[in-house]
């Protein structure tokens, strides 16, 4: 793996090892095992582009009756109807081929990484693995998907040239979403194959890589675990009510919105059971092993058949529209338990290292039960290490990246006050190794004058360099040397990330498009073209979402003090700003990120050369509030209908993917991922997609310099596009007063998107005809500051600004 160092602008260039892009990425894989990870791992090897092989038993084999193909093809079946969606697109569900163990087993020859993912039974691994060996290219890598398992044992008895390609792999799931990709290399693992494994799907899977020790349940599962049963233990003990316990274990210590009891109904209770039941068995010699015993509130739920959200009930249970939990006492739901505390005054402290100090200081029940549950999680990883992973660090990613915590316990640690944790666990009486004394009062991460962050690591007994990948770099590092501002205003700021380029980088509340970002944008414009010095420009930022769309709070402002005459000039800004970008001297590329809607997915649109995370949800959504999306992305839309009509002088031809738009803003439909996006038209094949979202800061930089270095022309002004006028506006008229007749819209609905299709038909106009962009242009802002007028209008945008809930009326 690359070992970089922290440029002075904050990037990160890699030092003498080889670097990802040096290993040939995997063209092909077969998945061995179809069940919910099987299948689930099969879809997103396709989606990153591989051709999957994916085979299960036959009914046969276990005693059913079926079709040979039958347990795979209903398993992949079920994968393509799971929410979320293991698939990221269509075309990625055609790189799958079904098969069976029987028939197609000897194909895996084919594969250049075969992975096993079949029951959870060393016998079985051990049977499968024989007959891989048997059938595998001799440069094939092979990796089982175990949750705990032991990797070098599940290899027994296999030839030194299987065992120098074999290593433990564990996805964790569902894959497409969870970062985690813990790596367990064993003795005999080449580590080339392990470099190879690890550079692929960092770079081609989107994933965080851990590197772990063969342990039992390796390091996620281990601590995740441990720190889940901890929870379920103060449950158990009466203190604590599921509802409190959810409270102080969610967002509010910067865990998963589902905290506790709700992750574990969206697990499975039976999921649960059985990871905690092997675990226990695994861990003989662990001084904690009895907290590993399966709870009897756990035992009790699965004997019930409440295996939670698969099953409806788990430890809560939806009844109409109250939420109930369930009671020990009685065995039966209750109504939710009012949460004996006051969770907003931590909220209130400010960010998530001010939150947990405010929660360490409390001397009420809630701080209580955060310094119990947090010094007895940091003493188990203590004392997990190095047993487990040589270097905190790992231990942290691990609960970051797959459990979606925020903070590893040694970051919270470090958060806490080494010193502080430090007597507090002596106090209490909490076990810790010999190791813990002598950490630095300055804590197990530091930061260097080389930029390359540190981490004390208690088999050294020193710091040692903990570097990203060189690709994978933020904005903190720049922002700290103030000379790498160029600009800023209160929303806003131009930052110079290096050989030429600049970002520029939203800093509005939840990265809204009000007026300072608006004004800043062309601003940012103007300075990047006239600066010779620079190349181009990025927009970007590291934000929850990209950006959500426009400003609705200063659109609410105005109406309710009457200041409508000043949205005119402001829409009119909005789309100048966004069609700066697509016409701009220079480069600019927008990396976009996870929510891309209303204006930020204009933005997109009107880039030429966007770079998209592959985890990007992009839409127009200005119908939902009773608007239309009227900063360019109606007018784009029905431009690039006609582009793609094969012959965009005929109307019959254009109105096939202008009625596809039509629909997509009428209904305000989101893309589900960016390769979706393609699909939808939101963006076209020149988009660049990257799994690994840590490497669009990267990637959109070079794009920048390479369309610099090709010699950089914006595209043309569309000045002829094909409209349909009233003719092809009938087609929408029809069809909306069947919905509306049908009950599945209201005439508000009808209404709202009936003003869409007169400016997607152009207007007036009588016969198709072609217009320039900036009609279409003047028709969105009319038709927008239209509906601004209307009561119904002003009661979506009000509903959505206090309830965040869509109001259909």
């Amino acid at each position: 793996m690359e070992t970089p160092t922290l440029t002075q602008n904050g990037s990160r260039e890699s030092a003498a090892e080889t670097p990802a892009w040096a290993y040939a990425p995997f063209r092909t894989a077969a998945v061995l095992g179809a069940g919910v990870m099987g299948s689930q791992i099969a879809a997103h090897l396709a989606n990153a582009g591989l051709e999957v092989l994916l085979l299960d038993v036959t009914p046969e084999s276990i005693g059913r009756e079926g079709g040979k193909n039958s347990l795979v093809e209903g398993a992949f079946k079920a994968a393509t109807k799971m929410k979320p969606a293991p698939f990221m697109s269509a075309d990625a569900q055609k790189r799958v081929t079904l098969g069976n163990f029987d028939d197609d087993f000897d194909r895996i020859g084919e594969a250049d990484w075969i992975i096993e993912v079949v029951v959870e039974r060393m016998d079985v691994k051990k049977e499968v693995m024989e007959r891989i060996e048997k059938a595998a290219s001799d440069t094939a890598v092979i990796s089982s998907n175990t949750s705990g398992l032991p990797i070098a044992e599940i290899a027994e008895g296999r030839g030194g040239d299987f065992k120098r390609r074999f290593l433990g792999t564990h996805f964790f799931n569902p894959p497409r979403y969870l970062k985690l990709f813990e790596v367990i290399p064993t003795e005999d693992t080449d580590p080339e194959v392990v470099n190879r494994v690890t550079a692929f799907a960092r770079v081609h899977l989107g994933k965080g890589i851990v590197v772990a020790k063969d342990t039992p349940n390796f390091i996620g599962n281990r601590i995740g675990t441990y720190a889940m049963l901890g929870a379920v233990e103060q449950f158990e003990s009466g203190d604590y009510s599921i509802e409190e316990i959810d409270a102080l274990t969610g967002t509010l210590i910067g865990h998963a919105k589902s905290a506790t009891f709700r992750t574990a109904d969206v697990v499975g209770l039976d999921t649960l059971r059985h990871v905690t039941a092997n675990l226990y068995d695994a861990i003989p010699d662990d001084e904690s092993r009895e907290r590993f015993s399966v709870p009897d509130v756990l035992q009790r739920l699965v004997d019930l058949k409440y295996l939670g959200s698969k099953s409806k009930a788990g430890f809560y249970k939806k009844e109409g529209k109250t939420i109930k939990s369930f009671d020990v006492g009685s065995g039966e739901y209750v109504d939710p338990k009012e949460v004996g505390f006051d969770v907003s005054t931590f909220k209130k402290a400010g960010g998530l290292p001010a939150r947990l100090r405010a929660l360490w200081d409390d001397d009420g029940r809630a701080g209580r039960f955060f310094r119990e549950t947090t010094l007895d999680l940091i003493g188990y990883s203590a004392r997990r290490t190095p047993e487990i992973s040589d270097s905190p660090a790992n231990t942290d990613r691990a609960l970051q990246w797959g459990f979606g915590w925020q903070m590893g316990p040694f970051q919270v640690w470090d958060a806490l006050g080494i010193d502080a944790v430090r007597d507090a666990l002596r106090e209490g009486g909490v076990e810790v190794p010999g190791w813990v004394a002598d950490v630095p009062s300055e804590g197990f991460y530091r930061d260097t004058e080389s930029g390359i962050p540190q981490v004390w690591t208690p088999g050294s007994g020193q710091y040692k360099d903990d570097p990203r990948p060189a690709d994978e770099w933020g904005l903190t590092y720049i922002k700290e040397d103030e000379n790498n501002t160029l600009w800023q205003n209160d929303d806003a700021a131009l930052l110079d990330v290096g050989d030429g380029v600049a970002l520029f980088e939203f800093r509005s509340k939840s990265n809204s498009l009000g007026q300072e970002v608006i004004s800043g944008l062309e601003e940012a414009i103007q300075k990047v073209e006239d600066d010779r010095n620079l190349r181009g420009m990025i927009i970007g930022n590291e934000g929850s979402n990209f950006s959500v769309g426009a400003n609705l709070g200063e659109v609410a402002m105005a109406l309710a003090m009457g200041e409508t005459s000043d949205l005119g000039p402001f829409i009119e800004a909005f789309q100048k700003a966004v069609f700066r970008i697509r016409y701009a001297a220079k480069p600019v590329v927008v990396a976009a990120h996870q929510r891309v809607l209303g204006g930020g997915c204009e933005m997109t649109m009107a880039c030429p050369h966007p770079v998209l995370a592959a985890e990007t949800y992009i839409g127009l959504v200005e119908l939902g509030v009773g608007l239309i999306p009227a900063g360019g992305g109606t007018t784009m839309m029905t431009a690039r209908a006609a582009e793609l009509a094969h012959d965009g002088d005929r109307p019959s031809e254009v109105q096939a993917f202008l009625r596809q738009h039509f629909e997509q803003i009428a209904m305000a439909k989101v893309a589900e991922s960016a390769f979706q996006a393609r699909e939808m038209h939101f963006v076209d094949d020149k988009a660049t997609i990257v799994m690994n979202d840590a490497r669009r800061f990267h990637v959109a930089k070079q794009e920048v310099v390479r369309l610099s270095e090709e010699g950089y022309l914006p595209p043309p002004v569309r000045s002829h596009i094909p409209v349909l006028g009233a003719p092809g506006r009938a087609q929408f008229d029809v069809a909306l007063r069947q919905f509306v007749e049908g009950n599945y819209i209201s005439e508000y609905d009808s209404h709202l998107a009936g003003r869409l299709a007169w400016v997607m038909t152009g207007g007036d106009l009588s016969a198709p005809a072609e217009v320039h962009e900036d009609y279409l242009l003047e028709l969105e802002r009319e038709v927008f500051l239209s509906l601004l007028g209307e009561e119904k209008t002003q009661a979506r945008i009000q509903s959505i600004l206090t309830t965040n809930k869509p109001l259909r009326n």
